[in-house]
């Protein structure tokens, strides 16, 4: 895998000052071609590799480039640590390779914040749906202030306090024992506690947060990956679960997965619109998610939901009717 041989080709330099091309090639196992383009894709991504031509040249990094990386913050060592958590090769298609470079790079960081940054990457957990070279950022909402309070309690072990916006309820106040933040593709989620009852609150619906000075009450070490899957497990148990098949304008598909729990099926209809399978955690979030598409989105099926957003449109132009 490429990332694993761009930090495999870093090390090298590192480790053994300038190197040829064929040097690089036969050390990765590669084409020299191959080694250009990776060299190519390390000084885009902003690593200090400069080339030396002549008899005795070469590839080298420059000299203040190991300085850069042991100089790492805490945030910085954290973010690290938090790309190579999940399900190892499972997630990340690298196998054990990775994970010795990841060791490496750990070494490499100020003796201060190996312990605290591998103790505070346990709770957190990124796209453990996919693998390491389609993740994507978080692009949902979360304003930066309420982001650095949520993520201070998750680090820090202590309660929380959030105004949650449940979907189709009044936001609410609610004090919380935080376990981890999982991410997963461009949602983000927040797992926790609640008087002892396993809850899960998506992030993007936490309009205000308040760490608290109380110790959260939650094991000292976790999986959050096994944590994760078994709340989603549970979850997607819930008899009153309902497999819908939409039709839905292509503009409006992104606005109508955000709102569904599991897309299984997906393709193209005679006029242009996507028809997919949707599941909704209950009737009544998937008769909300398709009235909030209007006339972008169609239920075929079941027929008990069609029967149900008829007569709501049917109510609805009752009341906005013209009088006579």
């Amino acid at each position: 895998m490429r990332a694993d041989r761009l930090v495999s080709l870093v090390l090298l330099l590192r480790q053994r000052g300038r190197l040829t091309a064929a040097t690089l090639a036969r050390e990765l196992g590669v084409s020299t071609r191959t080694v250009l383009r990776d060299i190519e894709a390390l000084s885009a991504a902003g690593v200090p590799v400069y080339a030396e031509r002549g008899r005795h040249g070469g590839f080298a990094l420059l000299p203040g480039f190991r300085t850069e990386l042991t100089g790492l913050n805490h945030d910085e060592a954290l973010a690290l640590l938090a790309a190579g958590t999940g399900r190892g090769e499972q997630v990340f298609g690298l196998g054990s390779a990775l994970a010795s470079a990841l060791r490496k790079v750990v070494d490499a960081l100020p003796e201060g914040h190996r312990g605290t940054a591998s103790d505070a990457a346990q709770r957190l957990l990124i796209d453990p749906e996919t693998d390491l070279l389609s993740r994507r950022l978080v692009t949902e909402e979360v304003p930066d202030t309420t982001m650095i309070e949520v993520r201070r309690a998750v680090l820090a072990g202590h309660r929380l306090r959030i105004h949650y916006a449940a979907t189709g309820q009044p936001p609410q106040w609610r004090t919380v024992d935080p376990i981890g933040l999982v991410t997963v593709r461009d949602r983000a989620y927040l797992l926790a506690t609640r008087s002892g009852a396993d809850r899960t609150y998506r992030l993007s619906r936490v309009l205000a947060a308040e760490e608290l000075p109380e110790p959260a009450q939650r094991p000292n070490r976790v999986d959050l990956d096994r944590v994760w899957r078994e709340r989603c497990s549970q979850f997607l148990s819930d008899s009153d679960q309902i497999t819908v098949l939409v039709r839905v304008n292509p503009a409006r598909r992104e606005e109508l997965l955000n709102t569904a729990l599991a897309v299984r099926a997906e393709e193209p209809d005679a006029d242009g619109w996507l028809r997919l399978e949707v599941t909704f955690q209950d009737s009544r979030h998937a008769e909300w998610a398709l009235w909030q598409l209007s006339t972008d989105a169609e239920a075929l099926a079941p027929q008990s939901l069609r029967a149900s957003l008829r007569n709501r449109a049917a109510a609805m132009a009752t009341r906005y009717g013209v009088s006579s």
